[in-house]
């Protein structure tokens, strides 16, 4: 069997045994091949790789090389613990040895979430266009609807038309790992999707057929980075200059919520997180926000 072929393996047994996302399977493809392209560079396959080897794949990452840009110490780290997950899987399969088992990943520091103003928001949704136009409807509902619901890009765009009720007032999104929650959709959100199903998703999909509810001018589903870029061009447009994230809509809704006096266990039920302490990041952008604004108020502040 060829280490490629393992990797096949591999990424079927994250699927159905521990129900990783298309997104992380597709990532864990991209870094198993670049390691044992890395590899075989060095004329190694993974079963006489060594403690050493992976030490060496990791300086390869974060270096770069002149068909790879560096990785950051993030992405080095999720290519790492692909690397780790994949012999641990071959030790027990395949009775190889496991030289990734004392490995750890590099750590990032802790960054906190950039949440944008409510203000930066509303003008990122004035510049999504005038609802004159198919696509205005769609970019309105689309970023209306992520920051309504704090969901992933990838939870949105693959919403189902039958998931969608008028008025809309609630969606139950599939997250990570598959698992489902249940989140409110607010007025302004609710009043955008219905007028995108009503005037604009019927022009981009004119023969029908087609289940996912944000389509392409072509009537295809929206793309991932397609959304994300939906997001980017109407923060071009209102003049934002704030740099912006694929989450950028996600952490507001979060930071908003606590700014208004949400508890945290209502927020993690909200976001789909698995654990409070990843949600609890949020609540330092919240202290960091009041510091901001005691130190501007209060007379004796400095």
């Amino acid at each position: 069997m060829s280490s490629h072929s393992d990797i096949q393996f591999f990424l079927d047994h994250c699927a159905v045994e521990r129900g990783l996302s298309a997104n992380t399977l597709l990532a864990y493809r991209r870094d198993l091949t670049r390691y044992l392209d890395f590899l075989e560079a060095q004329g190694k396959r993974t079963n006489d790789a060594t403690e050493g080897d992976i030490e060496d794949f990791l300086g390869y990452l974060r270096s770069g090389s002149e068909n790879h840009l560096p990785l950051s110490i993030s992405s080095a780290a999720r290519s790492i613990i692909a690397v780790r997950g994949f012999h641990k899987f071959l030790a027990r399969e395949s009775n190889q040895n496991d030289p990734a088992a004392q490995i750890r990943p590099p750590t990032p520091g802790r960054r906190l979430p950039k949440a944008l103003s409510v203000a930066e928001i509303e003008s990122i949704i004035a510049g999504a266009g005038d609802g004159q136009t198919p696509q205005s409807l769609r970019d309105l509902a689309l970023i209306e609807l992520l920051y309504a619901t704090g969901a992933r890009v990838s939870e949105v765009i693959n919403l189902d038309i039958e998931q969608i009720r008028t008025p809309l007032t609630s969606l139950r999104l599939s997250g990570k790992g598959g698992k489902e929650r249940v989140v409110p959709v607010g007025s302004f959100a609710s009043k955008a999707v219905e007028a995108y199903l009503v005037r604009g998703r019927p022009a981009l999909l004119p023969g029908g057929g087609e289940r996912k509810l944000f389509l392409n001018k072509r009537g295809a589903p929206l793309s991932r980075q397609s959304a994300w870029e939906i997001v980017r061009s109407a923060a071009r447009k209102s003049g934002l200059v704030t740099e912006l994230s694929p989450h950028s809509m996600r952490h507001s809704f979060a930071t908003h919520l606590l700014d208004g006096g949400a508890d945290i266990r209502t927020v993690q039920e909200l976001l789909g997180h698995a654990s409070v302490a990843t949600t609890q990041i949020y609540t330092l952008v919240t202290i960091d926000r009041l510091r901001e604004a005691y130190l501007l108020a209060h007379p004796r502040a400095k």
